[in-house]
């Protein structure tokens, strides 16, 4: 029987170790892959925009705890803007990747591991980001806020796409992640393993409703004590959405690698990029 290494070599996807897409379990169905979604034990929340409280109802009563650290802006673009949008990312290639995903990426080559970041091709984010991110930043909550980094994703229900729990890196990218959720709806799933206040059995899980077209950002606790996941239940038709990053305060004025820092952020925001 061949290896996974040399099974994982011959896929159509960009699947890597336990992680897979549906294009790889149907294919080698001797694999077991333990990337799928499995049950387990949890509590399931959803979040109320108006209230910012994660909500339940038991048996008719109202179950609910603070949830800070979201903010949502619905119809952030129009739907012209969202054509324009996917069509300017369909001119370029969109390369596999892990959990039946396609990606672009407009940002600096990093090794999270050994801490290390060069410039390399990056030559900034894309032109047609510019009006978007001065847009973000007439919102209070991302005032100043400068990407360096955006990475666009593909999803889609026909390969299995999704993206497991995880909290992004945090020694590189800095307080406020924000995406853009584009084509279709879906669920950002905040989660914490260990429960959270008098939910203390089990998972805690947060269900944020994505609506089309609506931006997201998070920050605070929902930035670094809670995961946050696309499940693969949650994808029904193709989505693309953009995350942008901003820099940690270690490559801003003041950090320890404020040069570096200076450097990306001039060649982030000259908007001239393409994909690497």
């Amino acid at each position: 029987m061949a290896s996974q290494g040399e099974i994982q070599s011959s896929l159509v996807c960009g699947c890597k170790g336990i992680r897979s897409c549906l294009i790889c379990e149907k294919l080698n169905t001797e694999i077991n892959f333990t990337g799928k979604e499995t049950p387990k034990l949890s509590q399931d929340f959803e979040y109320n925009l108006s209230s910012r409280r994660a909500v339940r109802y038991v048996d008719g009563v109202e179950e609910s705890f603070p949830f800070p650290g979201v903010l949502l802006w619905e119809n952030f673009v129009t739907e012209e803007e969202e054509n324009e949008l996917v069509t300017k990312m369909d001119e370029h290639v969109w390369r596999e990747s892990q959990s039946g995903r396609r990606k672009q990426d407009f940002g600096p080559k990093v090794n999270f591991k050994k801490r290390r970041v060069r410039i390399g091709g990056f030559c900034g984010l894309p032109s047609i980001s510019e009006k978007l991110v001065s847009r973000m930043n007439e919102e209070p909550q991302l005032s100043g806020f400068k990407p360096v980094e955006q990475c666009n994703l593909d999803y889609n229900p026909q390969r299995g796409s999704a993206i497991d729990p995880h909290l992004d890196d945090s020694w590189l990218w800095g307080e406020r992640l924000v995406t853009i959720n584009l084509l279709s709806d879906t669920i950002l799933t905040m989660s914490l393993d260990e429960g959270c206040g008098q939910f203390d059995q089990g998972e805690v899980r947060v269900n944020v409703h994505l609506c089309r077209r609506s931006l997201v950002v998070l920050y605070g606790e929902a930035r670094h004590r809670w995961k946050h996941a696309i499940h693969r239940k949650d994808i029904h038709s193709r989505r693309v959405c953009s995350t942008f990053r901003e820099l940690s305060a270690e490559f801003l004025p003041g950090g320890e690698q404020a040069e570096m820092g200076t450097q990306l952020l001039d060649v982030a925001l000259t908007f001239r990029g393409v994909p690497l």
